[in-house]
């Protein structure tokens, strides 16, 4: 068994050795690469094959063998409540497999695969009980440039299992170190445009809800790509998005890219499905640490699961002097989003909406917790209710909305800047 975190990460392009008889090279424990006189072509994107592909129990744990058109790089690590085994590749396709015929292993509960973010592409194993990492190797084939990866993991102990689990820290997947950001002037204040981020939620291997053949993470992008259009059009306006394909970005990289762009707003965009009480209407959401319904609970839970279902460690909570002075960061950010939120619910509803019977709703959401930022979630309806569904494959209703947002921005941001002269005081 394997001390602390098992970590495979090959970050050079792989090249090929002179290989035995059976055409395969086994890789080194250790991060190295091999190389040969005449190195055999890759295509751009790794495919991942049925054929040789599949999770299963072994006598003493459980064994992940997985069978690639070619070579990459990767990494293998655990994580913790619930346990999971995640593996991340530079990017592959995993349209060929099948998650019934993959999955035949009873010390395994579900697996996911989708894209983690542009370029690399992850692999989740839900453990029905620890299993800690005994190996992990990758052979590639000298003519064909297939790659065999088998990655096995023996039973553990909870304890054993929690003093193994956590994800790597490499700059190359993690965030970047934190910088002081010079203060910006409130919105309208100075020359220039405002600077807004909006947020499509969900993506890549997170699809988000789904109905047939709709997933939320496609309509949230949509959406926001008109958005977008919409504001820079208007001419008062920078807009950045957090993701701008179909990829994975984590609740903690939406909120550091905001940083980063020195967002004046956040605009995360939703479409969920949520049966409960038949929920319909859009409607607007602001941070609180209690839901102000058990909807707005709910939707709490569903969205920032996503970041634990797909093998993310969201680790490094504030520490108490920390989250003393970010509450003192949202004694004002808190109202301006207040603000923002009804501004957009009137807006919604002037133009007809529907909105929701209860519009404005309080929440815990991950996104919305950057504490100099307004920042709102808006829930442009809900794919479980057939009339929101069918608003919003509808490009005349997006169009009617996406004005009223951008009339709401408009709105807020001179009422903003008149109020700006008495927060400071």
């Amino acid at each position: 068994m394997l001390g602390g975190l098992y970590l495979r990460l090959c970050l050079a392009v792989l090249l090929m050795a002179v290989m035995p008889a059976d055409g395969y090279a086994q890789q080194a424990s250790t991060t190295s690469s091999y190389t040969s006189a005449s190195p055999p072509a890759f295509s751009a994107l790794a495919r991942a094959d049925p054929a040789g592909s599949q999770i299963r129990d072994t006598w003493g744990g459980m064994e992940v063998a997985l069978r690639l058109s070619q070579g990459v790089p990767y990494r293998v690590f655990t994580l913790d409540a619930p346990p999971r085994l995640v593996l991340d590749f530079r990017e592959v396709d995993w349209s060929q497999l099948n998650r019934e015929s993959l999955l035949n292993a009873d010390r395994a509960i579900g697996v996911r695969m989708g894209g983690f973010r542009l370029g690399w592409s992850r692999m989740v194993v839900d453990l029905a009980a620890p299993l800690a990492l005994d190996g992990a190797s990758m052979q590639v084939n000298s003519r064909t440039g297939a790659a065999e990866l088998t990655v096995s993991l023996t039973k553990a102990t909870p304890e054993e299992f929690a003093a193994m689990a956590g994800a790597p820290r490499d700059p190359i997947w993690d965030l970047p170190a934190a910088q002081a950001l010079p203060r910006k002037p409130a919105p309208g204040q100075a020359d220039g445009p405002m600077v807004v981020v909006i947020d499509p939620g969900h993506g890549g291997i997170d699809p988000g809800a789904q109905s047939g053949n709709t997933s939320e993470k496609d309509l949230t992008l949509r959406i926001a790509r008109e958005l977008e259009e919409a504001l820079i059009r208007n001419g008062n306006y920078t807009v950045y998005l957090t993701r701008d394909s179909d990829i994975f970005v984590s609740l903690e990289r939406r909120v550091a890219m905001a940083h980063r762009a020195g967002a004046d707003v956040f605009l995360s965009l939703h479409a969920d499905a949520l049966a409960e009480g038949l929920a319909h209407g859009a409607s607007v959401h602001t941070l609180s640490h209690t839901a102000s319904d058990r909807a707005s609970s709910r939707l709490a839970e569903r969205h920032d699961r996503a970041d634990m279902l797909s093998g993310v460690d969201l680790s490094g909570k504030d520490d108490e002097i920390a989250d003393v002075l970010l509450d003192l960061a949202r004694l004002e950010t808190r109202p301006r989003s207040e603000v923002l939120a009804k501004a957009i619910v009137q807006a919604m509803r002037d133009a007809g909406g529907p909105v929701n019977k209860r519009a404005h709703r309080h929440a815990d959401f991950s996104v919305l917790k950057a504490a100099d930022i307004p920042s709102v979630l808006i829930e442009m309806g809900y794919m479980s209710s057939p009339r929101d569904l069918a608003n919003l494959l509808d490009a005349a209703w997006r169009a009617k909305m996406i004005a009223a947002i951008v009339t709401a921005l408009d709105v807020w941001r001179a009422e903003d800047a008149a109020a700006a002269g008495l927060r400071r005081q």
